[in-house]
């Protein structure tokens, strides 16, 4: 991994890419219309496995540099840090609310970048004390304005935090074994890499199919499928699947490639200011003074986060003694 100032900066405009692509996933109950949660994400994967399977046709040259186990790996990985976060989403808002699993999903930044340093040890503890408390308080704020949502039953509540902390679980895991795996490839498999991963996301959701519609979650059967009936669905499903899906696997493992987890990991914290300042805007208000103190109090921690890195790769960068390449 280069850890060079401009390799940083450009590694936090990838990040940047990605998390806004991300925050649309959070728009997905204000287009579905007459539509299930479901019948979105099921067409979003679809979309989202098809284009990857033209990805991988395009960059098929750079299949012999991955291993069958690796090109199933991937694949895998896909289904687990795409679909699965996904459903695990979608569920965890279903039955514990809207406020429940942003709450929790809010931890993801702070926890990814604690695990991060204690992996790989890239900042003195002391250094992230700022940055990550701005990071915690702002989320905070940012969801406490909604904590006025009626209360839910008990067994509901309890299966929205057990699919909440799933999808914490989940992309936690997927976002350590993705930059474990990524910096033992080179470079030019990026784009496979990534390809694979919305195929496995699209097989995924095709195996799934069956068991949603045996289940009854699907209204695309009952409303129409027709292009004349289902057309704002599928217009949504393309722009959530190109820009989450695949624009955004690609920017974050451009991402990863270029930054210490420590970093990207609390780099994640822009999907919740993306993603709140996209509902305000299908809500049609103005953020209210907790949100607006949220919102600064995260954009401020991920500006520090930052300037930390690249204050401390700059004299690494520029003039590293014979004593620090040793100790290194």
């Amino acid at each position: 991994m280069s850890t060079s100032p401009t390799s940083v900066s450009i590694g936090v405009i990838f990040a940047v890419v990605a998390t806004l692509g991300w925050a649309l996933n959070f728009i997905a109950p204000y287009v579905t219309g007459a539509y299930s949660l479901y019948d979105l994400m099921a067409v979003r994967f679809l979309i989202a496995g098809a284009l990857g399977v033209v990805w991988m046709v395009l960059c098929r040259a750079q299949l012999p540099v991955l291993s069958p186990g690796q090109r199933l790996f991937a694949a895998v990985l896909g289904a687990l840090g795409c679909l699965g976060y996904g459903v695990c989403i979608a569920a965890g808002v279903i039955f514990g609310g809207p406020v429940l699993t942003p709450a929790c999903v809010g931890m993801v930044p702070v926890l990814l970048a604690l695990v991060g340093n204690a992996s790989h040890k890239t900042l003195r503890w002391r250094q992230l004390v700022m940055p990550l408390s701005c990071l915690t308080v702002g989320l905070l704020l940012a969801n406490i304005s909604s904590l006025h949502q009626p209360s839910l039953g008990a067994g509901s509540w309890l299966a929205g935090l057990c699919f909440s902390l799933g999808a914490v679980a989940l992309w936690l895991g997927f976002s350590v074994i993705n930059q474990k795996q990524l910096a033992r490839l080179p470079a030019c498999a990026t784009g496979l890499w990534t390809a694979l991963m919305l195929v496995g996301a699209g097989v995924a959701a095709l195996c799934l199919l069956p068991w949603i519609y045996a289940l009854g979650l699907l209204q695309l059967p009952t409303l129409g499928a027709a292009w004349s009936q289902a057309w704002p669905l599928y217009a949504w499903s393309l722009v959530i699947a190109v820009m989450s899906t695949v624009v955004g696997a690609w920017a974050w493992n451009a991402a990863t490639r270029r930054l210490p987890m420590v970093l990207s990991g609390q780099l994640i914290a822009l999907e919740s200011l993306f993603a709140t300042l996209l509902g305000l805007w299908f809500h049609q208000r103005w953020p209210t003074p907790l949100e607006v103190a949220g919102l600064a109090a995260v954009l401020i921690g991920v500006v520090m986060a930052v300037r930390i890195i690249l204050a401390q790769e700059k004299p690494a960068a520029t003039h590293p003694t014979l004593g620090e390449l040793q100790h290194d």
